[in-house]
């Protein structure tokens, strides 16, 4: 949502480059790719083998969003142990159905023990802070990047260097 935020900017970064994946387009196979933005954090198997795959085809590897920077509010989970936070979501609580069963389907995430940002999986090259992050500060640093400029930004919490 918040790439879509940069409003009819989004017709100058698809000038510059496709959308090869995202919530709206749904490719299964992840290209080479120039630029890679990647939200959310590193909760499970699947997502850790999702965030190195897209380490490995992407030239550049943007965080973005507090979640992806520093594990934001899906972190907080770490304060408990894994079994706890299953058990409370599963079995605990009032809206779960009377047998309260730990579901075990294999289509199911495997969770890790802690949630952890990506530039705990892998390298990261560029951090975007903010829940929501700035669509200003998006729209810059994509268009830098596509324009094969480095984005420099002196506000002290808009972007980092990785």
């Amino acid at each position: 949502m918040s790439l879509l935020d940069i409003d009819e900017r989004i017709l100058d970064v698809a000038k510059l480059a496709d959308i090869v994946k995202s919530p709206i387009v749904d490719n299964k196979d992840l290209p080479e790719v120039d630029v890679a933005l990647v939200e959310g954090s590193v909760t499970s198997d699947e997502h850790y083998h999702e965030i190195q795959l897209i380490r490995q085809r992407s030239k550049v590897l943007i965080a973005l969003g507090d979640c992806a920077v520093t594990g934001n509010v899906t972190r907080l989970r770490n304060v408990f142990s894994k079994e706890e936070v299953l058990k409370h979501a599963y079995v605990d609580l009032p809206s779960n159905d009377s047998q309260g069963q730990m579901p075990s389907h294999p289509a199911l995430l495997k969770l890790h023990d802690k949630v952890i940002p990506l530039h705990e999986a892998v390298k990261v090259d560029y951090f975007i802070s903010g829940c929501p992050p700035s669509a200003d500060t998006i729209f810059y640093v994509l268009f830098e990047l596509l324009n094969d400029r480095r984005p420099h930004l002196e506000q002290e919490g808009k972007l980092k260097y990785g």
